[in-house]
């Protein structure tokens, strides 16, 4: 029989195409001990045969994953759906290779009207109990029947406001059960069904749902965006439930074992006190820097270091970890190799050979081409940089610099794009569904969220600049209105943005070409010594070559002398020789062209210095260099005296 269900301890971390990136994790760090809430994960397997059977799931994978979910309980010692002690869970999604944000997860599967009592009971926490069970309706509804979690906050928010509360914390456990009610009235009217109140029906709809989640439009057009196969599927992990929302000694966060933006040796990532894991990557509330964390809890802060030491040496590269305090009790949910910069990339790949933990041949074949060119970024011109306008800071979660006009949903972002427009999308937090619009945009701007939230990681991942958590702008996504303190601004309008210092400017700053070197120089050294193919570059001028030679080419592959007269002085000449009407006119026209293709060959051997320069002979196409317009054919005849 094909085995489709694995116990986190008959994994590991070779096993992500069949467990996924997620599941193969979590069995390894079982394995070696750390603190990992129990759970199982369904197999990528499953996912290819639910597809294949049009979306069923075989009772042979049910029958396998109840008797894990009777382990499950045994281990816990608690009972999934009981009234007196349930046993909660979570589902979640995880694939070969990291699509962060981009698929679904639910929390606190298992409660119903009965098992929220008893989880009161046993925990002696009426408020977070039922904050627990308004997050599942929630969650549920957007993940299962593609209710709009904005709904949900709307209601959230309608009744702070009444309440004329602030902050989620204020609420009270009959806040909670109030907004329960609420919840519950807005799952039927948008489902047209009662929520389920069966724990084993709601685990069911939950594990197809993240099955479906495979093929939604935001996972669909991150594979196409980071070339990953379609027909890899996705396991489902299903793990008891520890819970971050009981209290000031309670919480959740990421942390990453190296800074994923410059990759220097410094532990960093956030966290928040008293939340669950979600409202950390979606950026709801702005999480503390990782470093408070010592002075509230400075024992478990020591263990997470401890932790983020182990799992960097086991894995030997960064490592991306997600981790929930229970009650001042530490639980690692997750570690992955953390998305980075490409600037972070070089210099934690150099760093980790100077640390004597990988090869330089490693270091080398650990930096993607795209990553590469990243690097060849813009910066801000530092002489217009000093006269502009600082509209906000927010948070450098990525770095580099780009100006462009504002767009304050994903959809008008990809059709301005698509005008030709330089877009920056505006949002008072980013969700997987924006991907599209985040894809198209030269960089992303957010109200809320912090250096770990959806819209920092995946612009990291993309190369794109991104201010996180501005929180001196409001922003009316509805209006299309961006407001701070001394100016409001309107879709269209102009912003540039540093990712690398937080600061957001008004209108637009020209951007220059960014200088490079320290550990790109020596890994593109060792590249040389281990290279077996020669590049050369294209270059028509000594500063095309220039810029080749700095980054590494070995001479000219291909000089294009027809590429040497498209500059406004010089194509006039070219035209004056196709036009000529005798000889003599053409000598003339051709005699002003040689001066400058003698000037322009020297500069060019100048530069190269001994380097190979092959150069192709005057080749024009002749539409290229002839007059487009009325007043181009009036201007050259004016040139030209005729």
């Amino acid at each position: 029989m094909r085995k489709f269900v694995y116990h986190f301890n008959e994994g590991s971390k070779e096993m992500k195409y069949l467990l996924g990136g997620k599941g193969a994790n979590l069995a390894e760090m079982t394995n070696i001990g750390l603190p990992v809430p129990p759970g199982f994960t369904i197999t990528t397997e499953a996912c290819k045969d639910y597809n294949e059977h049009h979306q069923y799931l075989s009772d042979d994978i049910y029958t396998e994953m109840m008797t894990h979910m009777e382990i499950l309980e045994q281990e816990t010692g608690k009972k999934f759906g009981d009234a007196e002690n349930p046993l909660l869970i979570s589902v979640r999604s995880g694939a070969p290779f990291s699509m962060p944000g981009m698929m679904d997860t639910i929390l606190n599967l298992g409660l119903n009207d009965q098992s929220v009592q008893g989880l009161e009971r046993v925990t002696q926490d009426a408020r977070s109990s039922y904050d627990c069970y308004r997050r599942f309706i929630q969650m549920f509804g957007d993940v299962v029947f593609r209710i709009p979690g904005y709904r949900f906050e709307q209601a959230l928010s309608d009744l702070k406001e009444r309440k004329n509360y602030t902050l989620d914390t204020e609420l009270a456990a009959a806040d909670w059960q109030e907004l329960i009610a609420i919840y519950k009235a807005l799952y039927v009217s948008a489902s047209g069904r009662e929520f389920p109140q069966n724990p084993l029906e709601q685990l069911r709809l939950s594990i197809t749902a993240v099955f479906d989640s495979w093929e939604n439009p935001r996972a669909v057009v991150y594979r196409r965006l980071h070339h990953i196969d379609n027909q890899l599927g996705t396991a489902v992990n299903i793990q008891s439930m520890v819970f971050g929302n009981t209290g000031d000694m309670s919480g959740t966060g990421i942390a990453f074992t190296r800074n994923p933006s410059t990759g220097d040796n410094v532990f960093f990532g956030e966290y928040l006190l008293n939340a669950q894991g979600e409202d950390v990557v979606a950026g709801i509330r702005t999480p503390e820097p990782i470093s408070h964390l010592e002075d509230t809890m400075p024992d478990v802060y020591q263990q997470l270091l401890d932790i983020a030491a182990l799992l960097e040496l086991h894995y030997l590269d960064m490592q991306d970890i997600e981790f929930t305090i229970e009650k001042g009790e530490l639980f690692v949910l997750q570690t992955r190799n953390g998305k980075r910069t490409a600037q972070a990339a070089i210099n934690i790949a150099v760093d980790l050979v100077h640390e004597g933990k990988i090869s330089k041949d490693d270091a080398i074949m650990r930096i993607d081409t795209a990553q590469i060119d990243q690097l060849l970024h813009p910066s801000f011109d530092e002489t217009s940089l000093a006269n502009a306008s600082v509209l906000a800071t927010g948070l450098p979660a990525s770095p580099g610099a780009a100006t462009g006009q504002i767009y304050f949903n994903a959809e008008d972002a990809v059709i301005a794009a698509e005008r030709g427009e330089k877009v920056i999308l505006v949002r008072n937090e980013t969700s997987p569904e924006d991907i599209e619009g985040m894809a198209k945009s030269v960089a992303i701007l957010t109200a809320h969220g912090g250096m770990t939230s959806h819209a920092a990681v995946v612009a990291r991942g993309m190369g794109k600049c991104c201010v996180a958590g501005c929180d001196a702008i409001a922003i009316d996504e509805t209006k299309k209105t961006l407001q701070s303190a001394t100016a409001t601004l309107h879709e269209g309008d102009f912003l540039s943005l540093n990712g690398s210092t937080g600061n957001v400017y008004v209108d637009q700053i020209p951007l220059v070409e960014t200088e490079i070197g320290g550990h790109f120089e020596e890994l593109m050294h060792w590249v040389n010594e281990t290279k077996k193919l020669v590049v050369r570059v294209n270059a028509d001028s000594p500063n095309d070559l220039e810029v080749g030679l700095h980054f590494g080419a070995e001479g000219v592959g291909l000089c294009r002398t027809e590429h040497m007269f498209f500059q406004e002085d010089r194509i006039p000449y070219v035209r004056q020789m196709i036009i000529a009407e005798s000889k003599e006119e053409r000598l003339i026209a051709l005699s002003h062209l040689k001066a400058m293709q003698k000037t322009d060959f020297a500069g060019i051997f100048r530069v190269a210095n001994g380097k190979p320069v092959n150069i192709r002979l005057l080749d024009p196409p002749l539409h290229e260099f002839l007059p487009k317009t009325d007043a181009d054919i009036a201007k050259l005849a004016q040139e030209i005296g005729k």
